[in-house]
């Protein structure tokens, strides 16, 4: 593997197949993810691949993440690099993604997601029961925000940014807990600072989480490419994030809105579940449904998104709306793309039906 920049790419060697460009943001998990599947990628295609870092808003802007817009914001600058040739795929953490596709892209691939759980990281192995009254808990989610003063309204819940080092430093300096995710903590090695695992029965965690996106142009014609991108495919974990993600475009809510969505598949049965909090944790509306999958993988991914679409109209009758103001939270994830998208982020993708990875992936 070779790493370049946008602005300043590697030369491709002269002497065999031209590498495979890969972008990514620069952080520390942005580049773990990559690599990850850029290893998977260079062995499914024969041929390398190169790591070129691509900066983003997000990662050069202190403010927070719902100031910003959402966390679409860490999206924008890799797609345009995507979408100028100066790089041939993408890798997302596919819950940063915007809902409504992009002009010209499209998701070519859903690797096996990794743990979906969120993850307490406290002082002294306390849990969420077991920590200190008024204790400051970090976090950059409103989403969580709203699960912590649900489960524990005298937390002082602070809102933080910075990476994931950063974020575990402030445990041990000025705060008393910090919320991360269980697969971005396993993807750089620090799972085992986690002092407790979220259940997400009650608390769901970001449509999703713990899933990556490799993301293409539409018109991509390299059919070596393609064929590795079909190898590293895995078909239910697209199922699952199918389903979480239209449950959150039917909201027409952003990614950074106060809603935790959870899809599993048992025995051929999917269930779909998700909940819209309050900001402030006071109130929540919860819905699920399930269906038999049969069929095709298209007939499957529909049965998904009519599940999710279920859960949704559930959840709007029930006054989601406006419990959480969804109608800001969409923004800025709306406003760049086209409108009136039902399927999510390209997932509508060449040759799902194609073999799936099904070697285990651990966590994120």
């Amino acid at each position: 593997m070779t790493e370049a920049t946008a602005d300043h790419p590697s030369t491709p060697a002269t002497d065999g197949p031209a590498p495979i460009r890969l972008g990514t943001r620069a952080s520390r998990l942005a580049v773990a993810q990559s690599q990850d599947v850029a290893d998977r990628l260079a062995k499914a295609a024969g041929r390398p691949v190169e790591l070129v870092t691509v900066t983003s808003e997000g990662d050069t802007n202190r403010a927070s993440l719902a100031s910003l817009g959402g966390t679409g914001v860490f999206a924008s600058a890799l797609r345009e690099a995507l979408v100028a040739g100066e790089v041939d795929v993408l890798v997302h953490s596919l819950k940063d993604l915007p809902t409504a596709p992009y002009p010209g892209l499209t998701i070519g691939a859903v690797p096996k997601r990794a743990d979906a759980r969120d993850v307490l990281v406290a002082r002294n192995g306390a849990t969420v029961e077991t920590l200190p009254e008024g204790a400051k808990v970090g976090t950059g989610s409103p989403r969580r925000v709203a699960q912590l003063k649900a489960d524990r309204p005298d937390l002082d819940v602070v809102d933080i940014r910075g990476n994931i080092d950063t974020r575990l430093a402030r445990v041990e300096d000025d705060l008393d807990a910090v919320v991360l995710a269980a697969a971005g903590l396993g993807r750089i090695g620090r799972l085992d600072a986690a002092t407790e695992l979220l259940d997400l029965g009650f608390w769901p965690s970001a449509p999703g989480q713990g899933a990556l996106a490799v993301e293409i142009r539409t018109d991509e014609d390299d059919r070596n490419l393609l064929a590795a991108l079909r190898k590293i495919e895995h078909a239910p974990t697209r199922l699952t994030v199918t389903a979480e993600r239209e449950v959150l475009a039917k909201l027409e809510a952003g990614c950074s809105a106060p809603i935790g969505a959870t899809a599993v598949v048992d025995a051929e049965m999917l269930l779909v579940s998700a909940t819209v909090y309050r900001p402030d944790g006071s109130e929540y509306r919860t819905a699920s449904h399930a269906a038999v999958l049969d069929g095709s993988a298209q007939d499957r991914l529909d049965e998904a998104l009519s599940v999710a679409d279920r859960v949704a109209a559930e959840l709007l009758e029930n006054g989601a709306a406006e419990l959480a103001d969804l109608s800001n939270s969409a923004g800025s994830d709306s406003a760049e793309h086209d409108a009136g998208h039902t399927v999510g982020p390209g997932l509508d993708t060449p040759g799902t039906e194609g073999p799936s990875d099904t070697s285990a992936t651990t966590t994120e």
